[in-house]
């Protein structure tokens, strides 16, 4: 079974492509943090993940070490800079966001005249609270490289030709980017879970461990079901003990720990998303009892489920003033090197 997939039905990714960028160097330009952009992308109050393909040359991001790759992802939606060549005064995003975001994949041109850096820039929007079940493993930034294998050379072409016809207008374009938009995600998340070394900790690590893999399925797939440690051990087929210590070491909790927040979370986007009762809403998320779950919820998110729909209703008709000055957010300036050969 496989857990990524089982979560990612949840969390419900949106992706699109939106900016297609041709620069010469010496260029720098800083990416606002995803905060500032999301009122441009939904009215709701989302994460934003936000990613850059780099399709031809090379170039540099202000973010902490040295690994290189092909394709930078900023899973919690740091501020950033990319660029290459000399310094020079980076042009600021933020300032630019509405432009940007009428461009449309028309190339964007700018930069010295010198050596020539192209790449392509989307984003993933998730529930905030469901999809920190997974993002809560990753760094601020990572790279991975896509174009080593016949499939990540497929994706990238597809890419890159869907953004080359976008000015053509074809019908079902659009969702054809989006589509490819998660792809790009989905497979990244899957080469850096390969790639992670076996001591790794966390939930990621934890999916690509066999054992705990598969219970982390089960109770993804089943979130309502009255497990036990003991029905989920034979369901995963392995003993209460070995489960319990593997889940311990990858996730520093209790299987049961793990599927009582998961189904407070999935109560929590549910209060958010529907106009269904609180009592319909326990019973669907695995609470025999309404108070059971209000007692649940008041104790993992400070209020109880009313209250908390209200907050977040309010929240949601706020009023964003589009290309309003939002608080930017610092990056450390250690260099991390993206090519693309």
């Amino acid at each position: 079974m496989d857990v990524l997939s089982e979560v990612l039905k949840a969390v419900k990714l949106d992706g699109a492509i939106f900016y297609n960028a041709e620069f010469s160097a010496p260029w720098c330009s800083r990416s606002p943090a995803s905060s500032v952009v999301a009122p441009y992308l939904s009215r709701d109050s989302r994460h934003v993940i936000m990613y850059h393909l780099l399709t031809e040359g090379r170039g540099y991001a202000y973010v902490e070490g040295d690994d290189a790759g092909d394709i930078v992802i900023f899973p919690h939606g740091d501020s950033h800079f990319l660029g290459n060549g000399s310094p020079v005064k980076p042009v600021d995003n933020e300032l630019e966001l509405q432009r940007i975001m009428s461009h449309g994949l028309k190339p964007a041109r700018s930069g010295g005249g010198g050596e020539l850096t192209k790449f392509i820039c989307g984003y993933m929007i998730c529930d905030p609270q469901l999809s920190q079940m997974f993002l809560g493993g990753l760094p601020n930034v990572f790279t991975v490289n896509i174009r080593n294998d016949a499939a990540g050379q497929w994706l990238e072409n597809s890419i890159r030709y869907s953004v080359g016809s976008a000015s053509t207008s074809m019908p079902g374009g659009e969702a054809v980017l989006a589509k490819l938009s998660e792809v790009l995600f989905v497979e990244t998340l899957r080469r850096y879970m390969a790639l992670l070394p076996p001591e790794q900790k966390g939930w990621l690590a934890g999916a690509r461990d066999p054992e705990v893999g598969k219970a982390l399925a089960l109770l993804h797939r089943k979130p309502a079901y009255p497990w036990t440690i003991a029905a989920l051990a034979i369901e995963a087929g392995t003993s209460r003990s070995v489960l319990a210590e593997r889940f311990r070491r990858y996730l520093s909790e209790t299987p049961i720990a793990y599927l009582t927040r998961w189904r407070l979370q999935l109560g929590a986007q549910t209060l958010k998303s529907t106009s269904s009762s609180v009592a319909q809403i326990a019973a669907e998320v695995g609470y025999e009892s309404e108070p059971a779950f209000n007692r649940a919820f008041k104790r993992e998110f400070g209020l109880p489920p009313a209250r908390y729909r209200t907050h977040a209703k309010s929240a949601r008709t706020k009023v964003v003033s589009l290309g309003t000055p939002q608080n930017r957010h610092s990056t450390k300036r250690s260099a991390k090197r993206v090519t693309a050969s």
